[in-house]
């Protein structure tokens, strides 16, 4: 396991990055995301041993970080640091001899990867004779040739097509299921929502939101609920504890004001200072008003989406 315990660095008067803390697993993909100038990379640059912390420390497997650790992590910068005039398998098998791997071995590795990534046929292509979304499929391909123990990914879907980026999504998800932890930051939200196991949320270099990607998405929104109850949903504008955002005929959508996911409140379902209202009382309350105006038929909980979310606790 990756673990990023602490970290501190400033630039001049401004910190990058400001007591941050969070974890990869094994075998699970964390997306890391955050507006332009979150920290991400800066992050990312301290756990290679690129840029030194002010303050803090970077564990591998319970142990600090040192270079014979690193040479084992797949690193791919945002910046692409290729060599524009090498052929592409000459210098993925020199990446892969950099990592300690003989030639025999990094061109078997090489080849197979280029394969895997859709472009086995631009193998002895120079690099900068490929499009930009192709010069990124080798430069992932340079990050994974020597078998990483833990890959540390910057923007790697950035610019590919969609073709692409499931060949790349399924090659992450691969390294994963083997048990490598994977680290990965990315701007498609949709993209994170739909690969990741866990999401790390940055904000003007601080952690505001962390954990697994589907419990972060139910625990840390409002409660809402699509509700279809016949003959007339309107009903539910008039409700106390209700904020109707959305209804039309039959169909609503509401959220519950004195509510949050994953929260507990009292043995009655009340709100009270300093508290919540329990959630799951507040469903059974909701949904018996919905009864008693009608047929009830739909009544599910929306859980918002990653972008939602991010929308959410970054402002």
């Amino acid at each position: 396991m990756l673990e990023i315990i602490g970290l501190t660095k400033r630039f001049g008067a401004a910190p990058a990055l400001d007591d941050v803390s969070f974890a990869v697993r094994p075998g699970r993909m964390t997306g890391f995301v955050g507006a332009n100038g979150a920290g991400k990379t800066t992050a990312m640059r301290v756990v290679l041993g690129v840029t030194p912390p002010d303050a803090g420390e970077v564990r591998w497997r319970g142990r600090p970080v040192d270079a014979d650790a690193r040479a084992g992590f797949g690193y791919m910068p945002e910046e692409r640091g290729l060599y524009p005039k090498m052929r592409v398998l000459d210098q993925l098998v020199f990446f892969a001899r950099l990592h300690g791997l003989d030639a025999a071995e990094g061109r078997e590795r090489a080849v197979a990867l280029l394969a895997e990534l859709g472009i086995a046929q631009r193998a002895g292509d120079v690099l900068d004779g490929l499009s930009l979304g192709n010069q990124q499929r080798v430069q992932v391909a340079a990050a994974l040739v020597h078998d990483p123990e833990l890959l540390v990914l910057d923007e790697p879907f950035s610019g590919l097509d969609p073709i692409a980026v499931d060949a790349m999504a399924g090659l992450l998800r691969a390294r994963a299921s083997a048990g490598v932890p994977v680290l990965f930051s990315s701007h498609q939200l949709d993209l994170v929502e739909r690969l990741c196991d866990d999401v790390v949320v940055l904000d003007h270099g601080r952690v505001v939101a962390s954990g697994e990607a589907e419990e972060l998405r139910r625990s840390r929104s409002p409660l809402r609920y699509r509700i279809v109850v016949e003959p007339d949903a309107g009903f539910l504008r008039e409700e106390p504890g209700l904020h109707v955002l959305d209804v039309s005929g039959a169909a609503a959508l509401v959220q519950l004001d004195g509510a949050a996911g994953g929260a507990a409140g009292g043995p009655d379902g009340a709100s009270a200072a300093g508290r919540v209202e329990d959630p799951a009382a507040a469903e059974q309350r909701l949904l018996a008003r919905a009864s008693a105006a009608g047929a009830v038929r739909e009544f599910r909980p929306v859980v918002p989406t990653l972008s939602e979310l991010f929308r959410e606790v970054v402002r």
